[in-house]
Order: C-alpha cells, then sequence, then structure tokens
C-alpha cells in the first residue's frame, strides 16, 4: 500500500498536557473552579467543576477502599445520570478502566461483558424508568451474593446508583459506598490518581462482531484525549456551551464526544437519560441549550413534532451528526428552521476511538450531507481494493484507518485483533466507501453483514446465536432491511425444528424479552430452508431481495 492516503490536515493538540483524563480532572476543576459542569435537571443536582472533581476524588476513594487496583476493570451499566460520569472519573482516576454497558442489553448480554471483561466492580441501577437491572442480572447469575460467584468470580462489588427500592444482598447503595472513602486518604487517592498513565487503558468498549460474541475494544487515556480535543476543535465546542447530551454515555459519542468533551472545553454537560422530542423541545429554550448532537433520526422527530413552533429555539448553535445517510434538505431544513450555525457530520467505529473522518464547519450542505468528511487531524484514511491496493479516487473499497485513534486492540483475542490491523498499522473497518478527489469520505456499505438501527450497530451473527437459544429454532439467518423511521431494522428467516410451529408474533415478542430492542427484528417470515450456496453459506443477498419483495404482513411485522 504504497500510495497516499487522504491525511487530517489541520493542526492538532496532540501535545496536551494533561496526559490522563485525572490530570485533566484536576486541571479543569481548579481552572475554571466555580462554572457549571453538569446540570442533572431530573435528579435537581448541579456540579461545579470543582465539585466534580471532589465529587470524582472520594468516589476513586471508595473504590480504593472496595479493592480496585491499577489495571482493574470497572463496569457502569446505567442511563446518562450525573452519577455515571462521577463514577466512571473516579474509576479511571483509581487507575481502572472503565466498561460501559449497553442500557438496552438483557442480563445475558450484560452478564456475557461483566465475564469476558473480568470486571472487579459494577455500577448500575435498580428499577429506572420500568426497567429494572439488576432483576435481569440476577435471573441470568442468580443473587449477588452467592450464585453469582461462580458466573461471574471476579466481580467484587455492586453499587446501585438510583432505583426503586433500597439495595439488597450483594449490593450496596451509592451513598453508602461514598461514606466509606473516608476509610482511604486524600494523600492516597492523589497518589494513585498521578502514577494513572497516558498510555494506561482508559475504558474498553464493547462491540459485536460477525463472530457474533462481543470483543472489547482497548482505548488509552492518550488516545481518547488527543482524539476528542481534536473533535471539540473542528466542532467549534467552547466554554460556557451547553451540551444536552441524548447520545447514551455507553456509547463513544455520548462519553467520549459527550461528557469528556465537556470537561475538556468546559462547557456544560446536561445529561438526558430517555430521547422524547416533546421532552427535549422543552429542555432547549429552559436549559439554554447551545449543542445538540445526535443521529439523523433525533432532529428529523424535532422538526416534524406539532409542537416544535411553539418552543423558542434560537439558543441552538451546534449539531453533530451521522451513524446514516442524510438527506440534503434535512440539512437544509435544519439551518433554516432549528437557527443551527454549525452542522456537521462525521463517520467512527470503536475501534478507532469512535472518531475517523469529519466534515468542517464551512462545508456545504450537500457536503455535509452526502459525506463523511475527511480524515481527522493526525490519521490517515484510504479507500483499498480487495489486494490491499488504493482504489483511485470515486471507486468503491474497503476503507481502512492508521493513526494514533487505532485501538490498542481487542481485549484478550490477541487472534481478532492479527485479522482487523494489518502488520502495516491499518485497522480494516469493513465499510466500503468512495473517496472523492478532496479526500471526503463516502460510507456506501459494508463488508459485513453489519445494519444500523436507529444509529446503533446490529450485528447478524450475534442476533443469530441469541435466538438460535429460542429451542423450536432450527436455522435462522437475519438481515437488514429499509426502514422509514430508523434507518434499517431486523428481519430474522427462521427454519422450525421438524414437527414445531412457530407463531411470528409469538417469536418476535420473544426476541424482544431477550435482547436488546435495537437487535430484536422487527420482521420475520417462517420458510422450510434457508438458501445456501455451493460451500453452505447463507446467500444473504437473496433474502434482501426476498424481503424486499414480501409485504410486511405476509412476513410478520413487529409492532
Amino acid at each position: 500500500m504504497s500510495a497516499p492516503a487522504a491525511q487530517g490536515d489541520e493542526g492538532t493538540r496532540g501535545d496536551l498536557a494533561w496526559g490522563t483524563i485525572p490530570r485533566l480532572l484536576a486541571e479543569q476543576a481548579t481552572h475554571l473552579g466555580s462554572r457549571e459542569a453538569i446540570a442533572d435537571v431530573d435528579a435537581g443536582v448541579t456540579l461545579s467543576f470543582e465539585q466534580l472533581g471532589g465529587a470524582a476524588h472520594d468516589a476513586a476513594r471508595a473504590f480504593m477502599v472496595h479493592g480496585v487496583e491499577p489495571g482493574d476493570r470497572v463496569g457502569i451499566w446505567a442511563p446518562n445520570l450525573w452519577e455515571w460520569v462521577v463514577a466512571a472519573l473516579g474509576a479511571q482516576s483509581a487507575g481502572a478502566a472503565i466498561v460501559p454497558l449497553n442500557t438496552r442489553f438483557k442480563g445475558r448480554e450484560a452478564a456475557y461483558i461483566l465475564r469476558k471483561s473480568g470486571a472487579r466492580a459494577l455500577v448500575t441501577v435498580g428499577d429506572f424508568l420500568g426497567t429494572n437491572y439488576l432483576g435481569m442480572l440476577r435471573d441470568t447469575v442468580g443473587d449477588l451474593d452467592g450464585a453469582a460467584r461462580a458466573e461471574l468470580p471476579a466481580l467484587e462489588t455492586v453499587v446501585v446508583v438510583r432505583g426503586e427500592g433500597a439495595p439488597t444482598a450483594g449490593t450496596t447503595g451509592w451513598d453508602d459506598f461514598i461514606e466509606r472513602a473516608d476509610l482511604v486518604s486524600s494523600e492516597e487517592a492523589d497518589d494513585r490518581a498521578t502514577r494513572v498513565e497516558p498510555g494506561s487503558t482508559s475504558d474498553i468498549l464493547f462491540t459485536s462482531g460477525t463472530t457474533g460474541a462481543p470483543k472489547g475494544v482497548v482505548c488509552t487515556h492518550a488516545q481518547t484525549l488527543r482524539a476528542f480535543a481534536d473533535w471539540s476543535d473542528v466542532v467549534g465546542l467552547r466554554q460556557g456551551d451547553r451540551y444536552l447530551i441524548v447520545n447514551p454515555f455507553f456509547h463513544g459519542f455520548g462519553y467520549k464526544a459527550g461528557w469528556l468533551a465537556c470537561l475538556m472545553a468546559g462547557a456544560t454537560n446536561l445529561p438526558h437519560a430517555v430521547f422524547d422530542a416533546g421532552a427535549v423541545l422543552a429542555r432547549v429554550p429552559r436549559d439554554r441549550v447551545s449543542v445538540l448532537p445526535g443521529p439523523p433520526t433525533l432532529y428529523q422527530s424535532i422538526l416534524d413534532h406539532p409542537d416544535r413552533d411553539r418552543h423558542d429555539l434560537s439558543c441552538l448553535r451546534l449539531a453533530v451528526t451521522g451513524a446514516a445517510s442524510i438527506p440534503v434538505e434535512l440539512i437544509l431544513r435544519m439551518r433554516r428552521e432549528l437557527t443551527f450555525e454549525t452542522i456537521i457530520t462525521g463517520y467512527g467505529l470503536t475501534e478507532s476511538c469512535a472518531i475517523t473522518t469529519m466534515c468542517r464547519h464551512d462545508d456545504d450542505p450537500e457536503t455535509i450531507a452526502t459525506t463523511s468528511g475527511r480524515a481527522i487531524p493526525g490519521t490517515e484514511v484510504r479507500v483499498v481494493d480487495q489486494s490491499g491496493t488504493e482504489a483511485p479516487r470515486g471507486e468503491p473499497g474497503e476503507v481502512v484507518v492508521r493513526g494514533y485513534n487505532v485501538m490498542q486492540g481487542y481485549y484478550d483475542e490477541p487472534g481478532a485483533t492479527a485479522d482487523a490491523i494489518d502488520p502495516e498499522g491499518w485497522l480494516h473497518t469493513g465499510d466500503i466507501g468512495i473517496m472523492d478527489q478532496r479526500g471526503y469520505l463516502r460510507i456506501t456499505d459494508r463488508v459485513k453483514d453489519m445494519f444500523i438501527v436507529g444509529g446503533f450497530n446490529a450485528y447478524p451473527a450475534e442476533i443469530e446465536n441469541l435466538m438460535l437459544r429460542n429451542d423450536r429454532i432450527a436455522q435462522v439467518a437475519v438481515v437488514g432491511i429499509p426502514d422509514l423511521r430508523m434507518g434499517e431494522v431486523g428481519m430474522a428467516f427462521v427454519v422450525p425444528r421438524p414437527g414445531v410451529e412457530i407463531d411470528v408474533d409469538e417469536l418476535l415478542a420473544w426476541c424482544r424479552r431477550e435482547m436488546a430492542n435495537y437487535k430484536a427484528p422487527r420482521r420475520a417470515a417462517i420458510v422450510p430452508e434457508l438458501p445456501l450456496n455451493a460451500t453452505g453459506k447463507v446467500l444473504k443477498y437473496e433474502l434482501r431481495e426476498r424481503a424486499a419483495a414480501e409485504p410486511a404482513q405476509q412476513a410478520g411485522q413487529a409492532g
């Protein structure tokens, strides 16, 4: 691969003095002091940067009391709450790596991540907004003070930050957890924080793959800080901005481009736990929201809301979107009807520290809507053919990435890491793209079968493995199909076991109970057999064609 790659051309903030997230926190607590860092309106809690630093310091001491050591992993399974941020900063200040868990996971999915990562502690919620996270986990692994030890041998501490009812056996409440911080001195905690290195692991974000088993993407403090200092520069996030974070904290967008970017820029983090267009419209004028990133569906929902004109949205300044193709008209409407000064789109994947390419603030609407921008500063992006040679500009090929933002590897998966990153350091994304003469990238398809549901990556192999736990299913193949609201959704083609009948509606309901709702197929068809090629591989292109030709009411449509 000798041809020149598209490279990020702006200046970079790679020489950041912070080095680590704990040092960033300490500096911002000192320099920004009483400025507002977090305003969690649902909880009635506001923290200044100084208070955030103090709260994270106490959380670090509490983790140390509970035996968390440098290099340990701490899971966080909770919606967007102020405690999420404090727990993450506390764990990282104690030298641990955080392992965010998707709030849409069911118990089996969460238990897999906790077991695979060897998480020493878990911070979660009880019965929150109708979802009992602890209950789902117990249903899978047993009581957290007994049976779970066999399933999750490394897990020693479970902290419940919010929810209905008191913490039960094997868990501790957030207030009780923090009260124990006094058993470790401030000096010990300060020493622990200063011993965190730029090359220490800051987080392990699990992403599903074509093997069907989620893999943990390892990133360091230095990578994370450099990438999202550059992200903040490109989008124009600045001190005093008020950033409504609708993107979930468990995702790289809500975490790194969300609350961590706020901490770096001196912006106010406004957590928003559950997206509802009406609630967001009400919050914008009330909380003086100036920054509102999200997937295209978020803006479409706001634009089409019947009460939109009743709200003063003039404070909105900055929008950042991606994760799906975007109509040019949507960008034009966002500028015209929502008063955004700056709208930026981008492309990234967890393995590239959640950021790969970005448009720039002065790009035209056509570029913003139809491309994912160009390489971020200090990195290279290339489109290559099957031989690994750079494809001519305007021709499709696989997108590969090289630079500081490429993950350290998959946690405890050396083989999968070698498959993803070649000997020259290029990360093979599995995405098909076309690069224009300017170095701007357009994502057109995927090498793998992954599809995107409302901004979330869904992997057929993982969904198929989950569905095969149903003892009525002999074979199953899942494909992504177009959906007006979500972009894409899953459709399952199911072969029943001999002598078994499967009701489509019951099957779809079972899927919704057993897996995160973005994974659960919205349509299903019961078939006598799956189309196979000569080597026995399922011909998924035939299934996509069949799905396109088959009316939803005949195939079975989830409500």
